[in-house]
C-alpha cells in the first residue's frame, strides 16, 4: 500500500466506472499520477472479470498521487462528489455491482476527518434531494492496479464512450 510521503500524497476513490473517474481526475492541475485499480477486497492480484463478477469484495478505484501544494484533499472531494451519484447504492448509470460503489479509501486521519466532514454538510445540503448518501469512507488497503489496457482508457479510445458518470 502506498503512503503519504515527502511532498507528494495519495488519494483513492471509487465512483463508478473508473474509466471515467481518473479521465475526470487526470485534467485537474496537482494531480501528478493517476492509476486505475481495484481496493477494498479479498483476493490478491485480482483480474477486471474477478472484480465484475462481484465475488472479490473489490471496488474499481482511481489511485491519485497529487501535489498539496497545488491541489488540497478537499479540492478533490469536491471533484469526487461532484462527478457521480453518491445515493446509489452498488451502481452508477447503466453499471451496476459492489465493484461500482460510492467509496473514499483515506490515507490518515486527516483525510478520513476531511471525507466525513464533506459527506455530513452534503447530506445536510439537500443537493442530492432526499436520497441517504451511501459512500463508504474507510481506511486504505492494498492497491491493486487493473490490467493496462485500463490505463488511461478514455485517451487511449478516443473520449467517453461508456460509464454512467
Amino acid at each position: 500500500m502506498a503512503e503519504n510521503t515527502g511532498m507528494m500524497k495519495m488519494a483513492t476513490f471509487g465512483a463508478g466506472c473508473f474509466w471515467g473517474v481518473e479521465a475526470a481526475f487526470r485534467k485537474v492541475t496537482g494531480v501528478i499520477e493517476t492509476a486505475t485499480g481495484y481496493m477494498g477486497g479479498t483476493v490478491k492480484e485480482p483480474t477486471y472479470e474477478q472484480v465484475c463478477s462481484g465475488e472479490t469484495g473489490h471496488a474499481e478505484v482511481v489511485q491519485v498521487t497529487y501535489d498539496p501544494a497545488q491541489v488540497t484533499f478537499d479540492q478533490l472531494l469536491a471533484i469526487f462528489w461532484s462527478i457521480h451519484d453518491p445515493t446509489q447504492l452498488n451502481r452508477q448509470g447503466p453499471d451496476f455491482g459492489p465493484n461500482y460503489r460510492s467509496v473514499i479509501f483515506y490515507y490518515d486521519a486527516d483525510q478520513a476527518k476531511a471525507a466525513r466532514k464533506y459527506k455530513e454538510e452534503l447530506a445536510i445540503s439537500g443537493r442530492f434531494g432526499f436520497g441517504k448518501i451511501v459512500t463508504v469512507i474507510q481506511p486504505a488497503v492494498p492497491f491493486y492496479r487493473a490490467e493496462e489496457y485500463h490505463q488511461r482508457y478514455f485517451e487511449k479510445h478516443g473520449g467517453h464512450r461508456s460509464c454512467g458518470i
